[in-house]
């Protein structure tokens, strides 16, 4: 979930406050290993994190207060769990090219759907990445689905797309490439296994149904888009090519390797950051009011805009990171919805639970969720689902280190949201909360706030109070997951 106040753009990680008030470190690493102090987190009371660094978050939590065996079900748990048995469908595997039977079900809620938001909730277990891999494929199959949307750059994005469909360049190098920083853990065997069925799939597919990826984010902007734009205006509107090179000098000039941009971009005066932003939406208004402007071409120009109006904010004063996570959370929503329109293709967003729900688990420092945003621009055409796990790995950073590694949580502990539900009989699941909720007793409990496991890519923190009913149309309930692995 990179964003200003939790993760943020990759390459950098500055200092944000706790819960409890002191310094930690994000770190600049980015090597993976087993830390040594990996284990169990200790379950504590639910608080509301609100960070404020354009870099990868330190707001994670757990629940890792072992449960007694024979501990009493309370009669509000046992009304939901019983709501939850009557229409729970149970989940064979999550892995990936098996028989989707058991999927039958998450399919025809989703058949509705132009776009479906599959959270997770860690950026760094093996078997959520799996579940959105066996689930996309389900969906292409069965629901004419043909873009898996992701929680990175536009501009990395276009260049997985151009592999996924042409096969150009290396996959593991563009994944090396363009997943750095907080966008790291997307560098897993899990999305590798995933990126190649769908080249597999476009080699044989008919032109209407190959397969795309795109890049919802606005943290970052590589210098191809430009040339993209400025190459089109060259050949479409040479009139214009003199002004716009100049709107984007100053952008043009930053440093080319990813990593790199995103210290200079952190280490700018605000004032020259407005700069930028002030050039980078007058180019976007002169090709706009240009007319007839290639809509691919004027969407790169308006991704730039949408970037710089992010960095261009005191990303060190909590109500203006408050405010950058508002816009980026707008501007990812916007744009699937700019992406399902021209494409006409119906799309699976992958992103951190935090961002696909419709209420905030963090409304201090994420007052709107793209979540929200889909409700507000798509409606009903929008489905929500959620992930929770019992317990498990996970891949982090640790906070105090700034190093990364694996980490574990759980079994959940009593009073949590997972607690409850690893008590139906099954053992994975998903469910459609909204029909469990047709129970008086049951919606009651899935509209209460919970502490529940919200882990994007930082440890320790604290547990996240979050209304399932509220955030969710749609719950996948796992009982242990494993950590992510990465490319051999």
């Amino acid at each position: 979930m990179p964003s200003a106040g939790s993760e943020g753009t990759p390459g950098i990680r500055i200092p944000h406050r706790s819960t409890e008030g002191t310094a930690v470190s994000n770190g600049t690493s980015h090597i993976r290993h087993e830390h040594e102090t990996s284990g169990a987190i200790p379950r504590r009371s639910a608080v509301r994190a609100a960070a404020i660094a354009l870099t990868a978050t330190a707001l994670t939590l757990s629940l890792g207060a072992l449960t007694p065996a024979g501990a009493a079900v309370q009669p509000a748990d046992r009304a939901v769990i019983e709501a939850v048995e009557q229409h729970a469908h149970r989940l064979r595997t999550t892995e990936p090219g098996t028989p989707g039977r058991d999927l039958t079900a998450l399919v025809a809620l989703a058949q509705d759907a132009s776009i479906v938001g599959v959270g997770e909730a860690t950026h760094g277990s093996k078997e959520l990445f799996q579940l959105k891999d066996r689930l996309f494929r389900q969906l292409v199959k069965k629901a004419g689905y043909t873009t898996f949307s992701l929680e990175t750059s536009w501009s990395s994005g276009v260049r997985l797309d151009q592999y996924i469909r042409t096969g150009q360049g290396d996959l593991r190098q563009i994944m090396r490439e363009e997943f750095q920083g907080s966008y790291a853990d997307w560098n897993n065997e899990q999305f590798l296994n995933l990126f190649t069925w769908m080249r597999a799939h476009n080699r044989d597919a008919a032109p209407g149904e190959q397969l795309r990826v795109m890049g919802n984010d606005v943290n970052d902007a590589d210098p191809r888009q430009y040339e993209r734009i400025l190459a089109w205006t060259a050949e479409h509107r040479p009139a214009l090519l003199p002004e716009l090179r100049r709107r984007y000098t100053a952008l043009l000039a930053l440093p080319a390797e990813m990593g790199e941009r995103t210290k200079k971009w952190l280490a700018m005066p605000q004032e020259e950051r407005k700069a930028l932003d002030r050039d980078a939406s007058a180019a976007y208004r002169l090709l706009e009011q240009s007319g007839a402007a290639d809509p691919w071409v004027l969407q790169e120009a308006r991704v730039i805009a949408q970037m710089t109006s992010v960095l261009s904010l005191d990303l060190l004063d909590p109500v203006a990171g408050a405010e950058a996570n508002r816009l980026r959370d707008r501007a990812m929503a916007e744009n699937t919805v700019w992406w399902q329109r021209h494409t006409g293709g119906k799309v699976l967003v992958s992103a951190h639970n935090a961002h696909l729900g419709y209420e905030s688990a963090f409304p201090a420092s994420h007052p709107v969720v793209q979540g929200a945003y889909f409700r507000e621009l798509v409606g009903r055409e929008y489905l929500a689902v959620g992930t929770t796990i019992q317990s498990g790995e996970y891949w982090a950073t640790d906070t105090r280190t700034g190093e990364p590694g694996v980490f574990s949580t759980g079994p959940a502990a009593p009073g949590s949201n997972e607690h409850t539900l690893d008590r139906v009989h099954h053992r994975d699941y998903y469910v459609d909360l909204r029909r469990v909720k047709r129970d008086p007793a049951a919606a009651r409990w899935l509209d209460g706030a919970r502490p529940t496991f919200v882990v994007p890519s930082g440890y320790p923190s604290e547990p996240l109070d979050v209304s399932l009913g509220r955030s969710f149309d749609v719950l996948v309930h796992l009982h242990h997951v494993q950590a992510m692995t990465h490319p051999r």
